[in-house]
């Protein structure tokens, strides 16, 4: 497998971890596991403490369900572009995936920062590792078209 293949594989990856993470925090938000990795970790950020009140819990509900499907729909177009133009080394397949990624970023993290919700921060700052990297590897594919 030369490198392109293996960054393109590895975007793959991604979208679909974008895809299921997305589903999950819809459907599954008040689960032990998001409670475990989500939840007690951004509601001290609003309430000082990990548990909430039913109406509290209500709202978060809703709101991951309508996060988790943003998510979720930003994991199925991402992995759209890379299965297919990106494949293809297609110039403006990179910079659309490039854009589409510093975007959600710079938004992203400027508002968990405003918001002081620093574990948000942190897993986006892990997540654009995870999209950059192959982002980085891969442009040389992307010059001569």
């Amino acid at each position: 497998m030369n490198s392109f293949n293996f960054w393109q594989k590895w975007l793959l990856i991604t979208s679909i971890f974008l895809i299921t993470f997305g589903f999950g925090l819809a459907f599954f938000n008040h689960t032990g596991f998001f409670n475990q990795i989500f939840n007690d970790q951004i509601n001290p950020a609003f309430w000082g403490h990990t548990q909430i009140d039913g109406t509290i819990t209500h709202f978060q509900g809703w709101i991951y369900g309508v996060l988790g499907a943003t998510v979720a729909g930003w994991g199925v177009m991402m992995l759209f572009l890379i299965l297919y133009p990106f494949k293809a080394r297609e110039r403006w397949a990179w910079s659309a995936a490039a854009f589409n990624i510093g975007l959600w970023f710079v938004v992203d993290t400027a508002v968990s920062l405003a918001y002081g919700v620093l574990y948000n921060a942190a897993f986006n700052i892990l997540l654009l590792i995870v999209f950059t990297l192959p982002l980085i590897f891969t442009r040389k594919y992307f010059t001569g078209k």
